[in-house]
């Protein structure tokens, strides 16, 4: 979820759901987002019709409940920033929250919001940093540094793995690839497959801690085999 515009979330969720097909996993993508990006961005692959699926928040929970049903292992929802009753609706029934932002001011501003409606609802979430400067030689970027250090200081979780400004992510999603099957930029499919093992990790916690009835969120189906990481 996001509820500034440019941040990236669907780029993160379309990635996410792309890593978790590539690994084998019974993937759904539900996008409630009116503005439909996940489905712009993936109406060229020959498999879109397999795990993408287009619905609205007043939806959520039959879908959920299918999945489950179907034993599928990873509901990702792609939410739209607004109104804020169709996001209460995906984070109801998620078993983690993803709050995307990138490391300016505003972007942090609106992602605190964001995570506090996460506190309200007594959901788990994380903040994930997106477009965020490479590191050089080594050293991290102070715009970068300054981000993670003032969500930790907010008291917000924060993923350790943050997303880099790189045209790969942009050239991979207009053709409808995830970064693994773009293949020219390594560093990219990197960060986002460890990205998407620590939420992974996350949610196996999450689910083990407490198991519910299943931002953009991510929902691990009680019915599926364990993953492995």
């Amino acid at each position: 979820m996001s509820r500034k515009g440019g941040a990236g979330k669907t780029t993160v969720d379309v990635n996410l759901a792309l890593e978790g097909l590539a690994s084998g996993r019974r993937v759904v993508l539900a996008d409630i987002d009116p503005q439909r990006s996940s489905m712009e961005a993936l109406r060229g692959r020959d498999d879109v019709g397999s795990f993408l699926v287009t619905t609205t928040a007043a939806k959520l929970f039959t879908l959920a409940n299918e999945c489950e049903r179907s034993g599928c292992d990873l509901l990702v929802i792609d939410t739209a920033p607004a109104p804020e009753p169709d996001v209460i609706a995906a984070m109801n029934i998620a078993d983690i929250c993803l709050a995307v932002a990138r490391p300016t001011f505003l972007d942090l501003a609106s992602v605190a919001h964001s995570m506090d409606l996460v506190r309200r609802l007594r959901k788990p979430g994380m903040a994930v940093l997106n477009q965020c400067p490479p590191a050089r030689n080594g050293i991290e970027a102070p715009a970068v540094l300054k981000a993670f250090e003032a969500l930790r200081y907010a008291g917000l979780p924060v993923a350790p793995v943050a997303l880099r400004a790189r045209t790969a992510y942009q050239s991979a999603l207009s053709q409808g690839l995830s970064m693994a099957e773009y293949g020219l930029d390594d560093k990219a499919a990197g960060e986002l497959g460890r990205l998407f093992a620590y939420v992974l990790a996350q949610l196996d916690e999450e689910t083990r801690a407490a198991p519910v009835v299943p931002a953009w969120a991510l929902m691990r189906a009680p019915s599926a085999s364990p993953m492995t990481h």
